[in-house]
């Protein structure tokens, strides 16, 4: 890694080092007609009960492959991005919409806020769905996680008495919530009901017949479309790692100096991912509908565990992209990198003084605030945040410096990766 020999560079050079820090790498080598059976899903309707939102409202292109709100606006809704609404009696989905870039990069093993999907270091899956995950046909973590979104009522499915698009009854929110090979099955027969889709799959599985094929294999080229489009290498930082120095700003360079250092952050941010892939209760502010079964609070990580140690802990989140891709946290409580870094270094004062006028509207009266949350939320706080130091305001600017350069300019414009249609003639959010 060919760095000159400056101070800052040769300093910036150690803690590289010490911190075990490379080049992201991605494979991205996809089959092409998976790619381009996967991009046609992504934008497809067809995949949700109703048939009015497809995996790519939540994750387009035009918007940082999120969504650009605090917490996601599933079935019911209309529009795309800071513009969609909320259908009338529906609720928000309880968590933001994860950013899905690099997410074929080696190391990845799990998806979501609270690691529900998993592959072990032994390359067992783990899922919602235990031994009814078709772990044969499945390629790797990111296919894993696209079977779910289609099973999710608030996110795809939809509830018990919705009717599609056309007026017909919703059939796949007839299902009972754990029959999850029926749910993939009814999908999967709506898919191969379209006679383009039945070119496309013989051509991305030209040994697997039609009445062969699971909604896994769906899932598996959904996966290869997000791998190779959304795997992005050339930010300044990446370049810079590449031993190309000039492309940081000296302030850049400062803040990460001090994000791998001093600052702490890389305790938990770390490696090539920028993500250990563990869960922390740093206190986050309570936003959002929460979830029934936990008395309206997410209690994150714990819905999978069953511990109450990991109450209110969800995954480090890794940072390519940051910052284009806001608002922050699980649940996006907020909306500048500033207020986040401020967060990380006093996370109970932050709480206690939190300013819900940045939320999205309709969201600022859903944020809980008295003794009994802060109490109950404390119980868990993970003691591991308090790595991070006070920092003077310079120091922030630095590491805001630092974390735009994690910014790859290739992301500017992805409208391309907006098919012009989709096989079922539903109309793509564009």
């Amino acid at each position: 890694m060919p760095y000159s020999d400056g101070g800052l560079d040769t300093k910036l050079k150690h803690v590289i080092r010490e911190s075990e820090v490379n080049t992201i790498y991605t494979d991205k080598a996809q089959a092409v007609a998976k790619i381009n059976l996967g991009q046609k899903l992504f934008f497809d309707k067809i995949l949700s009960g109703s048939q009015d939102i497809s995996c790519a409202t939540c994750h387009h292109p035009t918007t940082n492959s999120g969504d650009d709100l605090s917490l996601s606006i599933g079935v019911g809704g209309q529009g795309i991005g800071y513009s969609r609404e909320l259908g009338e009696t529906r609720r928000l989905i309880p968590r933001n919409a994860p950013e899905i870039f690099n997410r074929g990069a080696t190391g990845w093993r799990t998806m979501f806020w609270d690691g529900r999907v998993e592959i072990t270091p032994d390359g067992k899956m783990l899922s919602p769905a235990d031994d009814k995950l078709p772990t044969d046909v499945l390629e790797n973590v990111v296919a894993v996680q696209a079977m779910f979104p289609v099973t999710s009522r608030q996110e795809m499915r939809g509830r018990k008495g919705d009717v599609d698009i056309e007026g017909k009854p919703n059939s796949l929110a007839a299902i009972g919530d754990t029959d999850f090979e029926e749910m993939w099955a009814r999908v999967m027969a709506r898919i191969v009901a379209i006679p383009k889709y039945i070119e496309l799959f013989k051509q991305a599985y030209p040994e697997v017949s039609v009445e062969k094929l699971h909604f896994a294999h769906a899932a598996n080229a959904l996966a290869a479309f997000q791998i190779h489009s959304f795997a992005f290498e050339d930010s300044p930082w990446d370049e810079f790692l590449k031993g190309n120095t000039h492309t940081l700003s000296e302030k850049a360079k400062e803040g990460a100096v001090l994000f791998y250092g001093r600052a702490g952050c890389a305790s938990c941010h770390s490696g090539t991912l920028m993500t250990d892939q563990k869960y922390y209760n740093i206190l986050v502010p309570q936003i959002g509908p929460g979830h029934r079964d936990s008395a309206g609070f997410d209690i994150g990580r714990a819905r999978e565990t069953d511990k109450k140690e990991d109450a209110f802990a969800f995954r480090t989140p890794p940072l390519r992209n940051v910052a284009k891709t806001g608002p922050y946290m699980h649940n996006g409580a907020y909306t500048s990198l500033y207020d986040v870094i401020k967060h990380h270094i006093n996370p109970l004062e932050m709480l206690q003084e939190y300013d819900a006028s940045q939320l999205d509207d309709g969201l600022e009266k859903t944020f809980r605030l008295n003794t009994s949350t802060i109490l109950v939320m404390s119980q868990t706080f993970s003691s591991e945040v308090n790595v991070v130091p006070s920092l003077t305001e310079h120091e922030i600017e630095q590491l805001i410096a630092f974390l735009n350069s994690l910014t790859s300019p290739s992301t500017k414009n992805l409208s391309h990766l907006v098919p012009d249609s989709v096989p079922s003639g539903l109309p793509v959010d564009r």
